[in-house]
């Protein structure tokens, strides 16, 4: 921080702030929490969270899929009224804990275990589960807490004749301000200028006597400190979902804060963000607020306004307790539909038509298990919803990993050749030199592709011509093998033996070499150190 950038930071934390307090309070009822949950969100959590990460950008805050998976995972419980706080309170505080746990044993890594496909997906699904609540509001209807999507959509459908006009036109001139805004002025903080109108609009002509819900008495004060009074079991119950909100929260929050490092030149500490995350969940749990992760929307936001520290979440925690303490009277004629359309417009973009119109014409397995993900969650919930993407990711994985291209190798140009450089794939080719094959094939040996090598080696033997004695397997591209994949090994070998050839490996890597030898892999095999080796061996036996 320095003298030149501080009025611009101080700027930036000012545009935060407008940003903030419409998309929390909005938030925090997607979540169904009262207003206060989403606006303690933005003080205690984020001022810890700022002296420990460090990611100079990532904005730390509640999000919408954070919300809608809290909502979810919660009625899915059972639990509704007071409790739903509480609950909410204890499920942060777990989500902390798994967060401090994955710090200390440096389990960042992790974040790859959520691919870019079940990430569109699951968020994606969340979103239109979001877009289908705040479209109710938007249109002053009252739908029921819980249920699944398909329940609530048909709910809705029923109850269109129920539209209140005023909601309705409110809504839709919200929607238009935040649009045309976005492409005519993205530095004003539209949200709230569209949330003030409202407030203004709805004093002025009465509304709330016309049927428009406004947000009602919000709490003064600032955040109490306090652990969630609950049961072991319902302690216990909380795991799942925590579990969810914290892999989700490691793989986008680590992926947008290394990319925002790569982009401005600087590093991120991977394990010293998990700790932040762990740090402000606790607290948020512990202040009576729920989960919290990073905030994409809000991090571009800051990015846009040439922001390059943490100082923005500092002046925003400032203001939110500034409005806790002295403001709150203002946030009561709020009007709902208002907040619905502020929502809608913040999670439309997450829906993920684009990203997965994209992954179709890249990988459609990976699309379709990124459209498996978004029906999963409208379908079987959040939870349910990312297990089966996990399953089907693993399935995937499996599947691509099981058959390994198995090459020819040949030589380019053997009159002159001396070392492993001439050796090609040649899949033209039966035999490599007179009476020897050399294969070559770059993937782990494992129990889902060991039977297929296998398999794959006896199809090139005997497509080879009379005279061959021995098979050499090029192993440079193999990392790893299993014990069921050495239990192929075993059988290639004693099959290649009753069909009178050899097998012998080439260009095996050291930690291989030690694992195929405790695997008793190389009591009977030779090894070479190159394919040129090897050839000219074998070929002086042949010969």
């Amino acid at each position: 921080m320095t003298r030149e950038n501080v009025g611009r930071e101080t700027l930036a934390g000012v545009t935060l702030l407008a940003i903030a307090i419409p998309l929390n309070i909005g938030y925090a009822q997607t979540a169904g929490l009262p207003a206060t949950a989403g606006l303690y969100a933005l003080i205690f959590p984020a001022v810890a969270y700022t002296f420990v990460v460090s990611s100079r950008q990532v904005v730390v805050s509640p999000d919408a899929a954070a919300a809608a998976l809290v909502f979810s995972s919660l009625t899915a419980l059972g639990v509704a009224g007071e409790n739903l706080a509480m609950m909410a309170a204890a499920q942060a505080i777990l989500s902390g804990a798994m967060f401090l746990v994955a710090a200390v044993l440096r389990l960042g890594f992790l974040a790859s275990f959520l691919s870019k496909p079940i990430l569109i997906g699951f968020v994606g699904g969340l979103a239109l589960d979001i877009l289908l609540s705040q479209t109710a509001k938007m249109l002053g209807i009252h739908l029921p807490r819980g249920g699944e999507f398909i329940e609530q959509a048909s709910r809705l459908l029923v109850s269109l004749e129920e539209i209140n006009t005023w909601s309705l036109g409110m809504s839709l001139v919200a929607v238009a301000i935040l649009l045309a805004g976005r492409r005519l002025a993205s530095i004003v903080p539209w949200a709230l200028v569209v949330l003030v109108l409202g407030v203004l609009i709805t004093d002025w002509l009465d509304l709330e006597a016309s049927g428009v819900a406004v947000l009602g008495e919000v709490a003064g004060g600032p955040p109490t400190f306090a652990v969630p009074h609950i049961s072991i079991g319902a302690w216990l119950s909380l795991v799942p979902s925590a579990f969810a909100l914290t892999m989700v929260t490691i793989a986008e929050g680590l992926l947008v804060s290394r990319s925002y490092a790569e982009q401005n030149g600087y590093r991120t500490r991977p394990n010293r963000d998990l700790f932040a995350f762990g740090t402000a969940n606790l607290l948020a749990g512990l202040s009576s607020s729920f989960a919290v992760g990073s905030s994409t929307s809000r991090t571009a936001a800051m990015d846009a306004a040439g922001s390059r520290t943490q100082l923005p979440t500092l002046v925003t925690a400032c203001g939110a307790l500034l409005l806790l303490l002295f403001g709150t009277s203002m946030l009561a004629m709020i009007p709902t539909p208002v907040i619905g359309a502020i929502v809608a417009v913040a999670v439309y973009r997450l829906l993920g038509f684009a990203e997965l119109k994209s992954l179709w014409g890249q990988s459609r397995s990976e699309c379709l298990v990124g459209i498996s993900c978004f029906v999963g969650v409208l379908v079987f919930g959040p939870l349910g919803g990312l297990g089966m993407a996990f399953v089907l990711s693993l399935v995937n994985l499996a599947r691509r990993a099981s058959h390994p291209q198995i090459d020819m190798l040949g030589l380019a140009d053997e009159s002159s050749a001396e070392s492993d450089a001439v050796f090609v794939a040649r899949n033209d080719l039966r035999q490599t030199a007179p009476g020897v094959m050399v294969l070559r094939f770059a993937a782990p040996v494992f129990f889902a592709n060991g039977a297929e090598i296998a398999e794959g080696i006896k199809e090139r033997v005997r497509a080879a011509p009379p005279g061959a004695r021995a098979v050499v397997l090029d192993l440079e591209g193999v990392s790893d093998i299993d014990v069921t994949g050495a239990e192929s090994m075993r059988e290639i070998a004693t099959w290649l033996e009753r069909s009178g050839l050899s097998l012998s490996f080439s260009r095996v890597r050291s930690e291989l070499r030690v694992r195929l030898a405790h695997l008793g892999l190389t009591a009977r095999t030779a090894l070479f150190a190159t394919n040129r080796e090897a050839v000219d061996a074998l070929r002086v036996d042949v010969e």
